[in-house]
């Protein structure tokens, strides 16, 4: 999204900081960029209600109750990727070798081991794996970064690496704008009718 906002608006031949501002504006939806902060407050959630000596069956127990209310589980599921996001691995990997006793990144580890299943099992959840956002607030927090605001700044500095040469390709390359495709009333027609059916 935000890597798309920026390509999407340097076409135009903006200014790279335009362009990279306007990525930055597609990161701070909660969907994206505020996707990391939506998953630690579904984990500070959960250890407000049941304390530092959760179990892996209150694990369960607040999934079921969060399908049944309607809600999604933050930080599972991934709009590309089918299998376990390789950077939440390394996250976990990282976290095994430096962090200690801390009983935040613990429940990631084991929401990891409990989750996928609980929602495999569904039968209505293709992706039931985590993505980058499940579990970097709670490394953040343990760093000591608890101003939950600048987490998408964070992500978008580390975003500014990919995007910006990027544009430089795109320049080199002679890249054309890039436009929409046409969508006109017809097609919403069709859409609106496809979605009355499936009810």
């Amino acid at each position: 999204m935000s890597a798309h906002a920026t390509h999407l608006v340097g076409s135009a031949l903006s200014d790279p900081y335009l362009s990279f501002s306007a990525g930055m504006n597609g990161l701070a939806g909660p969907l994206h960029g505020l996707a990391n902060q939506e998953c630690l407050n579904f984990l500070l959630a959960f250890k407000e209600k049941y304390g530092e000596k959760w179990t892996k069956d209150n694990i369960k127990e607040h999934v079921a109750e969060t399908m049944k209310a309607g809600k999604v589980i933050p930080g599972y599921g991934h709009a590309v990727l089918r299998k376990t996001d390789p950077r939440f691995m390394l996250q976990l990997d990282f976290a095994a070798k430096n962090i200690k006793d801390d009983n935040l990144v613990d429940l990631v580890k084991a929401n990891f081991e409990t989750i996928p299943d609980l929602l495999a099992a569904t039968g209505k959840i293709k992706n039931p794996w985590p993505n980058v956002d499940c579990g970097s607030g709670a490394l953040l927090m343990h760093y000591g970064l608890t101003e939950h605001d600048f987490y998408t700044v964070l992500f978008g500095v580390s975003r500014a690496f990919g995007v910006m040469p990027a544009q430089v390709w795109s320049r080199a390359l002679g890249m054309p704008i890039e436009r929409p495709n046409s969508f006109d009333l017809e097609n919403l027609r069709e859409v609106a009718q496809k979605a009355k059916n499936q009810k």
